[in-house]
């Protein structure tokens, strides 16, 4: 009886031990980059593109606003494939910081945007975003934090009402032909726990996976727009979003 049931604990540890093997093996192939994003993370003259590690900053060279934009990438996506929205944001003179997270989960690297608030002191007012679920790891960070004033939800939403009170604004962006939202369902069922004034801006045509540039997503619906005109929609609205914030500070 002893035999067999050291036998038992010792088979479910092997059974464990793979699967936690193949789950490291899944989390770290995640989807890659498009020719896009990889292009969007070369520096020119109008942004330097700093890889630092655990994050890669997009920094104007010309006037630089001292509100800036930390994003979380979502589940299972290369961070970089992110890129192309975050480079255009930071073309309009905002510092964008893209963040590198633990086994391509946000949900593992909660505080991946700690360092950054403490890299960059001349910056006075922080907004914090994400994709999916990127977008809720940004606002778990943000009620860690009380530097930040804002979040922006790229085809995401809070998981829980904490901060429906707190007094940071939010911004809720998304598709009409998102298939992870059930066409946007899911961004009605949670408005709940954001506060009354939230903004929200639908994207006629848009999916989930035109958030970034890295091929379908599994179980999203085709878009019917460009993912460049996406893409271009997205950077108008965060960059309206930073506007509101940035002159709130003069």
């Amino acid at each position: 009886m002893k035999k067999r049931f050291r036998r038992l604990i010792l088979g479910g540890a092997i059974l464990l031990v793979i699967a936690v093997i193949c789950f490291v093996i899944w989390a770290e192939t995640p989807s890659q980059p498009g020719s896009a994003a990889l292009a969007a993370l070369q520096s020119d003259s109008l942004v330097q593109v700093i890889n630092h590690g655990n994050y890669i900053s997009f920094e104007p060279t010309g006037p630089t606003s001292t509100t800036a934009f930390i994003f979380y990438p979502g589940g299972h996506v290369d961070f970089r494939a992110y890129s192309p929205i975050l480079r255009r944001i930071a073309e309009q003179g905002y510092l964008v910081i893209l963040l590198r997270v633990n086994l391509n989960l946000a949900f593992f690297d909660i505080e991946a945007g700690a360092p950054a608030l403490a890299a960059f002191p001349q910056v006075t007012h922080w907004v914090v975003g994400g994709h999916s679920l990127g977008g809720v790891a940004a606002a778990y960070f943000a009620h860690n934090h009380a530097e930040i004033d804002g979040i922006v939800f790229w085809a995401s939403y809070p998981a829980d009402g904490r901060l429906r009170e707190s007094g940071i604004r939010m911004l809720s962006i998304y598709g009409t032909e998102d298939g992870s939202l059930d066409d946007g369902s899911k961004i009605e069922q949670y408005k709940a726990f954001q506060p009354a004034d939230t903004e929200f801006i639908v994207i006629q045509g848009g999916n989930h996976g035109q958030f970034g540039d890295y091929g379908p997503q599994p179980g999203d619906n085709p878009a019917t727009i460009s993912a460049e005109s996406q893409w271009q929609q997205v950077t108008d609205g965060v960059v309206r979003f930073l506007d509101v914030i940035d002159e709130n500070d003069r």
